[in-house]
């Protein structure tokens, strides 16, 4: 599943997802393997997360914490039932150790944003996808989700 973030921090849009293996062997997922594709045919590619917290420790700040961790809890905390491997509250609270306002944004980044992840059958995991966007919408378009055997496609409105 995924939803749309209605937040724009630095030149990037945000997708919040969650995957869930429903194979009979392991799976991995990774931010790049997402690309959103609009309506005219171009395709944004997702960037990997270690480039989005590098570019948030250069140019982050306090209002890009703000809105990375309020946006985040309010689109996750709002999913009953969910279990999550390697999944967000873990890595928040081991991220936000940090007192400087960049080291801050880049541990909001790195504790909010999907990381590849190896997920065990049945097992399931979430996170935030950074796709560089020029405006502050994704517009209607579609998901794609290429990993090494498949091919997932969600239309996005």
């Amino acid at each position: 599943m995924f939803a749309y973030l209605p937040v724009h921090v630095r030149e990037f849009g945000i997708l919040q997802v969650a995957v869930s293996n429903g194979s009979a062997g392991p799976y991995t997922i990774r931010p790049e393997d997402f690309t959103f594709q609009k309506e005219d045919g171009a395709e944004v590619h997702a960037s990997p997360a270690r480039d989005v917290v590098e570019l948030l420790k250069e140019k982050g700040g306090h209002g890009d914490v703000i809105k990375l961790v309020t946006t985040y809890e309010s689109a996750l905390y709002g999913i009953p039932h969910m279990r999550l491997a390697n999944a967000y509250e873990a890595r928040r609270q081991a991220a936000l150790a940090n007192s400087s306002a960049k080291l801050n944004a880049a541990a909001a980044a790195s504790a909010i944003a999907l990381v590849q992840t190896k997920l065990a059958p049945g097992q399931s995991t979430d996170g935030a996808v950074f796709f560089a966007a020029e405006n502050k919408g994704f517009g209607p378009g579609r998901l794609i989700v290429r990993t090494n055997t498949d091919v997932f496609e969600f239309q996005a409105k």
